[in-house]
C-alpha cells in the first residue's frame, strides 16, 4: 500500500475565501475530500497537514520518513520563495516530493516566480488550480509503482 503525505503551507487554510479569482473557490477541505476519493480508488493512503509555521512543516517532512510514508505532495505557499529549511528537509528525507501551486507562480509577481523548494522535488505543478493536486497524486503514484 502506498502512503503519501500532503503538506500545505501558510494561508492555505483560507482557501475558498482568500482571493478566489487567483486560488479558486474550493476550500482546502474540499480539495482534501476530492483527493482522498481519488486516492482511495488507487489504494493510496493519504495524510493531510496544513500549518502556517515553517518549523512545523519541517517536522512533518522529517516525520514522513520515520512514519513510513512513500512520498510527499507539498504546497509550501509563501515558503516556496525563501524556505531553505523546507527545501533541506525534503532533500534530507530522500522521499520523492512534488511541489504544487494552485496559481501559475511563473505568471505572477516576480518574487513568486522563484522556488527554492523545487530543486529538492522530482517535479512542480502550478497554474492548474485544485487539479494540480490530482495530477501530483497521479504522477507520484506512477513514480512509486515503478520504484
Amino acid at each position: 500500500m502506498i502512503r503519501i503525505r500532503v503538506i500545505n503551507g501558510p494561508n492555505l487554510n483560507l482557501l475558498g475565501t482568500r482571493e478566489p479569482e487567483i486560488y479558486g473557490s474550493l476550500s482546502l477541505q474540499d480539495i482534501q475530500r476530492r483527493l482522498e476519493e481519488e486516492a482511495k480508488e488507487q489504494g493510496i493512503v493519504l495524510d493531510f497537514y496544513q500549518s502556517n509555521h515553517e518549523g512545523d512543516i519541517v517536522d512533518k517532512i522529517q516525520d514522513a520518513l520515520s512514519a513510513g510514508f512513500d512520498g510527499i505532495i507539498i504546497n509550501p505557499g509563501a515558503f516556496t520563495h525563501y524556505s531553505y529549511a523546507i527545501r533541506d528537509a525534503i532533500s534530507a528525507v530522500k522521499l520523492p516530493a512534488i511541489e504544487v501551486h494552485l496559481s501559475n507562480i511563473h505568471a505572477r509577481e516576480e518574487f513568486r516566480s522563484k522556488s527554492v523548494v523545487a530543486p529538492a522535488c522530482i517535479g512542480q505543478i502550478c497554474g492548474l488550480g485544485a487539479d494540480g493536486y490530482s495530477l501530483a497524486l497521479l504522477a507520484l503514484h506512477k513514480k512509486l509503482r515503478r520504484s
